[in-house]
């Protein structure tokens, strides 16, 4: 097992061009194990990430889980209007391997969902922090983003979780 993910896990980094990496220009990334983390997101132990900004946060899978998860071929995602909780789950992805929930990082109210990925679930897996976004949601519990892992923490966690696999 442990074999198969560093192999995929490898396709999916020389898949990856330092020209599809430099299109995030973020202000600060960690890159390690072939996953990017980026600084100004909070993330998820079920490994969603969350990026607040004035009254909308908007939320994704991390590339850490679309590089475990491999191509994904279908995204169901709530209507807007859907309250979502935090660490509930709002959707699922399938892909090659498997069909996986994706929970909320956040408790609110669903104001956009990202129509691309119904013709493209691809895109979670090419640009998982910003074209690859699911949803966005009107937060009504600001704290509970208080609650969720910085980049430096979350790296470290997806860190001792590959060890431990």
């Amino acid at each position: 097992m442990a074999m198969k993910m560093w192999a995929s896990s490898t396709a999916n980094a020389l898949r990856i061009s330092g020209a599809s990496k430099a299109q995030l220009s973020p202000a600060f990334s960690l890159s390690r194990c072939f996953s990017t983390v980026l600084d100004g997101l909070k993330y998820a132990s079920s490994h969603e990430w969350v990026k607040h900004e004035g009254s909308v946060a908007t939320i994704g899978i991390t590339d850490h889980a679309q590089d475990h998860l491999g191509e994904l071929v279908f995204v169901e995602l709530p209507e807007p209007g859907t309250v979502v909780s935090q660490s509930s789950s709002f959707g699922n992805v399938e892909s090659v391997k498997a069909t996986s929930d994706v929970n909320s990082p956040i408790s609110g109210e669903v104001v956009e969902v990202n129509p691309k990925l119904s013709e493209t679930p691809g895109l979670i897996n090419t640009s998982p922090y910003e074209d690859g976004w699911m949803i966005k949601v009107k937060p009504s519990n600001a704290s509970e983003l208080e609650s969720l892992l910085g980049p430096k923490e979350y790296t470290k966690f997806c860190e001792e979780e590959d060890a431990a696999h």
